[in-house]
């Protein structure tokens, strides 16, 4: 899914300066979209629910990831 890819580098380089749902505003998505999205990076463990400054979700390190 392009979105979900181009909206996971977009959160990468947020680096918790806009909320979830901005993030998925600047590349056109509606806000049911934007969370379809979090939650299928969430169950890809891509992103962590963690309190980051404005945004609530940040990346994963690499190290932490389970495959």
């Amino acid at each position: 899914m392009e979105n979900k890819d181009t909206y996971y580098r977009l959160l990468t380089e947020n680096k918790g300066q806009r909320n979830e749902i901005e993030v998925g505003e600047q590349i056109g998505l509606e806000e049911e979209t934007t969370r379809e999205i979090i939650a299928q990076l969430l169950a890809e463990h891509r992103i962590e629910y963690v309190l980051d400054r404005a945004c609530n979700y940040r990346p994963l390190k690499r190290g932490k990831m389970s495959t």
